[in-house]
């Protein structure tokens, strides 16, 4: 099934409301910020992290904004040495591709061993934004932000939530 297409299914399925804002192809973050200007709701940023073992994987969602500080995630999370997840594990773990990283990858992660973090600050904005998983794909999903909680809840994750500084 196209990605973009799953997404909408499950979204669906949980009866979670969603706005899809469909524009031409993004190969930026800030060339896709330019066609959802104006539309309330953070941009996010999903990180797929892993510890230098690779034996836990981590995915954080936070502001696009906002620089990660590595230290500060371990220090939180208890994680050794993470660092960016090798484009072989991610697409293992989640079935996406780099630079298409988003909550709904949980979508196909079989084994259910991928940790789910989420930075303080976006919970306080109405609404997140989040690629389909797809990043040839011509749309942004707006997502009421207790609803994507609501979504990681109903595929059966816990999520932390973890106050990353600035």
């Amino acid at each position: 099934m196209e990605p973009a297409k799953q997404v909408e299914e499950a979204l669906e399925k949980m009866n979670i409301q969603y706005q899809i804002v469909h524009h031409a192809v993004a190969h930026t973050t800030e060339e896709a910020d330019k066609f959802i200007e104006g539309i309330e709701g953070v941009r996010t940023k999903t990180m797929f992290l892993t510890n230098k073992k690779k034996t836990e994987c981590y995915l954080l969602v936070m502001d696009d904004a906002k620089r990660l500080d590595f230290h500060q995630f371990e220090e939180l999370t208890g994680a050794k040495r993470a660092k960016m997840g090798h484009d072989d594990l991610l697409f293992e773990k989640l079935g996406l591709e780099p630079g298409i990283v988003s909550i709904f990858g949980l979508l196909n992660n079989k084994d259910h061993d991928v940790k789910v973090y989420f930075d303080k600050a976006i919970l306080s904005e109405k609404r997140m934004s989040f690629h389909p998983n797809i990043n040839t794909s011509t749309s942004t999903i707006f997502v009421d932000s207790d609803d994507v909680l609501q979504f990681v809840k109903n595929l059966g994750y816990d999520y932390q939530i973890l106050e990353l500084e600035d």
